[in-house]
């Protein structure tokens, strides 16, 4: 049962029947989508379905068993809900195509929903994927491994420690942590967590988020905040507050009438903010807002923490190994060798001089005596990897390799990429007499 005191809330605000709002929480209807990674497009299913402000998205016409797909953990989409995927949209009105150069991050990044898209968005930029939970962290560590983007720098973070990073950023996304009032058609669980103290402290909480992180963002930068509830508290209000306390313009969206989606204007500011209603679109509860900064300063000197380069033999060593574009640069984290394109070394070490980094660029792997042991990231990676042995594997095969089960197949001896339908999924090592399975054990199927 929906709670009483938030039907309550909602009453007047413009978009919201409470008729046609708790039929569709009654109705069973789950609503299944899905964002193709355009790198590694693969997607065999249906794409009569598109989801109109998302050129990626497809709905599905029923939630298939994602775990058993090969293709989705080699990384060939991202399940996805659809209103979430309007910031895709957000972005082609605010931002544009021109993305060279531009420094982005996601604040509140896990499980990496948005992140992936960004990493697709601003394939000339870079995009600072953050998570606050350690344990969150590691999901988002995955998903973006997955995905395969160079351009992704992963890291561990309240958003207080990013002060020393004032006007850094051309785009912040603040997806902030929420009531989840929007979910409850697809969680009913959440129903029973919902409380108006608990909207209260989150209102509280996403505030000081906000005013934490806005000073990182520059002068002429965009914000983005979204919530995934339908409370004028966690919405509206702190749109006022924000326009209140900070020097931002609202910006306005052009909306398609068939999209359903709903504009409001915050009471004291005007603030324009667009509400997602499942009986109105087709998709879950959310609310999206964007600003630009109008008042603050530009990029200035940063201070930075060297990274450590490679000595000669182990340059040499690695080219043995792989052969990579020029603008690649390699460094070494512990014994890990990793890379990334040499034009945001600068970034990067500014970045690793304020803040946790749980993973940048790609790893490639670690040298032992004369060979190369390649790391797990090499092989979801967009990097080329023509000059390696492939083990192309059938659906049964592939999701024995994603069990970490053992195979049997004869095939060239020594390090092969393991792939499906041409998609890598990671390492096995053929010896004489048996092949070893390097898929990570942390990620294998424990699902028959």
């Amino acid at each position: 049962m929906l709670p009483t005191l938030l039907i309550e809330s909602l009453q007047g605000i413009k978009g919201f029947d409470r008729a046609a709002f708790e039929a569709v929480h009654v109705s069973g209807e789950q609503v299944t989508s899905v964002r193709i990674n355009p790198v590694k497009d693969k997607w065999a299913g249906n794409k009569n379905l598109p989801i109109p402000w998302c050129p990626l998205g497809f709905y599905l016409p029923q939630r298939p068993s994602f775990t058993l797909d090969p293709i989705f953990h080699a990384g060939a989409y991202y399940v996805q809900e659809a209103s979430s995927m309007f910031l895709w949209q957000v972005l082609q009105q605010t931002i544009g195509t021109e993305t060279k150069g531009l420094k982005v991050l996601d604040l509140c990044a896990a499980p990496g929903g948005k992140s992936t898209l960004l990493a697709s968005y601003f394939v000339d930029g870079l995009v600072v994927s953050n998570e606050v939970i350690k344990s969150r962290a590691s999901i988002l560590v995955e998903n973006i491994t997955k995905w395969g983007s160079e351009n992704v720098v992963v890291t561990n973070n309240d958003p207080s420690h990013f002060k020393g990073l004032e006007n850094f950023f051309d785009v912040i996304v603040v997806d902030a942590p929420c009531s989840g009032s929007g979910l409850f058609r697809k969680d009913s669980e959440a129903i029973g967590e919902w409380s108006e103290n608990n909207v209260r402290l989150c209102s509280q909480r996403q505030e000081r988020i906000v005013q934490d992180i806005l000073p990182c963002l520059k002068q002429g930068g965009t914000l983005i905040y979204s919530t995934c509830s339908y409370s004028k508290d966690e919405d509206e209000e702190i749109l006022d507050r924000l326009m209140e306390d900070e020097k931002l313009s609202s910006i306005q969206l052009k909306l398609e009438e068939d999209w359903g989606i709903i504009e409001t204007q915050s009471d004291n500011e005007g603030a324009y903010g667009y509400r997602f209603y499942p009986y109105l679109t087709k998709g879950e509860g959310f609310f999206i807002a964007v600003f630009t900064k109008q008042e603050g300063g530009h990029e200035g000197y940063y201070p930075e923490q060297k990274l450590s380069g490679l000595s000669k033999l182990e340059q040499l060593t690695i080219n043995e190994f792989i052969v990579l574009p020029n603008n690649s640069f390699y460094f070494k984290q512990g014994e890990s060798i990793k890379t990334i394109k040499a034009e945001w070394l600068s970034t990067l070490q500014v970045l690793a001089k304020q803040l946790y980094i749980k993973k940048a660029g790609i790893e490639l792997g670690t040298i032992k005596g004369k060979d190369v042991i390649p790391h797990h990231e090499l092989a979801m990676s967009h990097l080329p990897l023509n000059n390696f042995n492939t083990l192309e594997l059938d659906e049964p095969q592939a999701l024995q390799y994603l069990r970490r089960q053992d195979l049997f197949i004869d095939t060239t001896k020594g390090w092969n990429l393991v792939r499906h339908c041409g998609l890598p999924m990671g390492w096995a090592k053929v010896l004489p007499n048996r092949m070893n399975n390097y898929y990570p054990q942390a990620w294998r199927i424990l699902k028959d």
